[in-house]
C-alpha cells in the first residue's frame, strides 16, 4: 500500500530524505504523517526515522549547507531545517529501562525495534519516499478498521510510561471507531494500572487532556475514562453526564466546540494546577463558570462576558437539564456582545463624586438592560 499525499512532492522533504538514503542509510516517514495521510486527515508536521546515529545525520548536514540542531540528541534527535520547516530525525531505538515516565535508550539498526518501543499500533506505521507503507508490527489493518490497540502487551506498553494510560483514550476519542468501543484488552490495561497517573507531570496531563477533550467528539472515550475509575483520577469531581448532550447541541446549532466548554460541562472543580492550565484557560474557565452561576439571559451574559462564554454558558446549562436552548441564543449573544453601555463617568452631574459615581453608573447599567439595551443616553440621564 502506498500512501497518497501531495506533500511528499514537498521539496524541502525530498531534500531531507535524499540526504539520508543518498549516503546509503534507511530514512522512513514514521507516526502522525503516516497515519494520517492513510485516514485522509490534515498532517502538520513531519517525523522521520533512519537507522543513522545523530552524529551520521549532523554530519551529512553539514556536509550539504543544512542547518542541523541537536534538539534531543541524547535521544537520537536531530532536527533539519530546511526552506524554513523543521524535520526531526531520531535514529532507530529500543529501550533499555523504563520508569513509567520516561526511558533510557540504546540506538538499533533494526526497524522493528523502534517500532516495538512506540505506544500503538497505528502509531508503529513507517513509508518511505515514494509513500510505500512499511508495517513493522502489523498495525495497518487497526488503522484502517479504526481499532485503536497497544503494541504487544498492554500493561508493558503502559508501565513503560503511565501517560500512554491518557493516551490510549486521546487517541480513541480522534481515530476509533465509536460503533465498535474500546478494545478491552487495552482498557482492562488501563484500569489496572491507573495508579501510574499520579506519579505523571502536571503539565503532561494538562496537555493530554486538551488534545482529548478538543477531539471532535471525546464523550464515548470520556465515558469510558468514567467507568473505569480512571476520569476522577484526573479531573476532582468530574461528572460526564452532560458532555454527550454538550456535543450533540454543539453540532446542531454549528458551535465551535472550546476544551474549555467541555471541562466546565465535566466540572466546576478547581483544576488549574491539576492541568496547568494557562491564566487565560483559568479565566475562562471561571468566567464561564460565574456566566452559569448568575443565570444571566444569554444576551446580557453575552454583554458581560462576550459571545463565546455566553454561548458556551448556555448550552452547558441547556445540556445540563437534557433540553434544547432557545433557538434564537446565537442572536441573542450576537446582540449582547455588540451592545455598548452609552453612559460614562464625564456625563454624570458634576455633584457625584467617588462611590457615588459608581452607584450611579450601576444603578443607570441596570436600567438600560432592564430596558433590553434600547434606552438611549438621554433617556437615562433624564
Amino acid at each position: 500500500m502506498k500512501i497518497q499525499a501531495d506533500w511528499l512532492n514537498n521539496p524541502a522533504l525530498i531534500r531531507v530524505m535524499s540526504l539520508l538514503s543518498d549516503a546509503g542509510h534507511q530514512i522512513y516517514l514514521v507516526g502522525g504523517c503516516v497515519r494520517n495521510a492513510l485516514l485522509h486527515e490534515p498532517t502538520s508536521d513531519f517525523d522521520l526515522s533512519t537507522n543513522a546515529h545523530p552524529e551520521t545525520v549532523m554530519e551529512l548536514a553539514k556536509s550539504a549547507g543544512i542547518k542541523a540542531l541537536p534538539t534531543g540528541i541524547e535521544h537520537g534527535t536531530i532536527t533539519l531545517i530546511v526552506d524554513k520547516t523543521p524535520f526531526e530525525i531520531t535514529t532507530f531505538r529500543k529501550d533499555v529501562e523504563t520508569d513509567g515516565r520516561r526511558a533510557v535508550v540504546a540506538f538499533s539498526d533494526q526497524i522493528e525495534d523502534d517500532a516495538r518501543r512506540r505506544d500503538l499500533t497505528i502509531n508503529a506505521l513507517y513509508a518511505d519516499a515514494t509513500g510505500t507503507i512499511v508495517d513493522p508490527l502489523g498495525g495497518l489493518p487497526d488503522l484502517l478498521a479504526r481499532r485503536i490497540r497497544f503494541i504487544e502487551d498492554p500493561v508493558q506498553r503502559i508501565k513503560e510510561d503511565y501517560l500512554r494510560i491518557l493516551r490510549f483514550f486521546r487517541f480513541h476519542a480522534w481515530y476509533g471507531d465509536p460503533s465498535k468501543g474500546l478494545d478491552a484488552e487495552a482498557l482492562a490495561a488501563c484500569a489496572e494500572q491507573a495508579d501510574g497517573i499520579d506519579g505523571l507531570s502536571k503539565e503532561r496531563v494538562g496537555a493530554e487532556m486538551r488534545k482529548l477533550l478538543s477531539a471532535p467528539d471525546p464523550a464515548p472515550a470520556i465515558a469510558a475514562m468514567a467507568q473505569s475509575g480512571i476520569l476522577m483520577r484526573v479531573l476532582t469531581g468530574a461528572e460526564n453526564s452532560a458532555l454527550a448532550p454538550l456535543i450533540a447541541l454543539e453540532a446542531h446549532y454549528e458551535v465551535a466546540p472550546n476544551w474549555i466548554t467541555r471541562l466546565v460541562a465535566l466540572t466546576r472543580a478547581e483544576v488549574r494546577d491539576a492541568l496547568r492550565l494557562s491564566k487565560s484557560e483559568d479565566q475562562l474557565r471561571k468566567n464561564t463558570i460565574a456566566c452559569m452561576d448568575q443565570a444571566l439571559p444569554t444576551k446580557v451574559a453575552a454583554y458581560r462576558y462576550g459571545y463565546d462564554i455566553a454561548t458556551s454558558a448556555t448550552l452547558i446549562m441547556a445540556a445540563s437539564l437534557g433540553q434544547h436552548p432557545d433557538p434564537s441564543f446565537k442572536d441573542e449573544a450576537t446582540t449582547g456582545a455588540a451592545a455598548v453601555f452609552p453612559i460614562k463617568a464625564v456625563d454624570l452631574p458634576d455633584h457625584l463624586q467617588g462611590k457615588a459615581i459608581g452607584d450611579e453608573l450601576r444603578a443607570l447599567e441596570a436600567r438600560w438592560i432592564a430596558s433590553d439595551f434600547t434606552a438611549t443616553k438621554s433617556d437615562l440621564l433624564s
